[in-house]
């Protein structure tokens, strides 16, 4: 989706990321816990007027990203995630 931005919220032990869309207040939601040096991806929300827009999966893409570059795990909790790291062998090296 074009103009959409991720940001990254949190601390050591629970974090978000957000999805903004422009022109909207509205934002997709993925949140996670760390436990050790693997973040539980938790919840993925995104609301009905945002959906079918690719959205979830911009998330989950940044928290993938974030592994590797950070050098953490990550344990897919939330059912979309699950099916995300079904979809995507390649990220079996990050998957705790």
């Amino acid at each position: 989706m074009e103009g959409l931005t991720i940001t990254r919220h949190g601390s050591d032990h629970a974090g978000e990321y957000h999805a903004h869309v422009p022109g909207t207040d509205k934002i997709g939601r993925l949140t996670w816990v760390q436990r050790g040096n693997v973040r539980a991806a938790e919840h993925t929300l995104v609301p009905p007027e945002l959906g079918g827009k690719g959205i979830a999966a911009r998330l989950v893409d940044a928290l993938v990203e974030d592994a590797r570059a950070q050098g953490f795990k990550v344990k897919p909790v939330c059912s979309y995630v699950v099916k995300a790291f079904e979809k995507n062998p390649d990220w079996a090296d990050i998957e705790a």
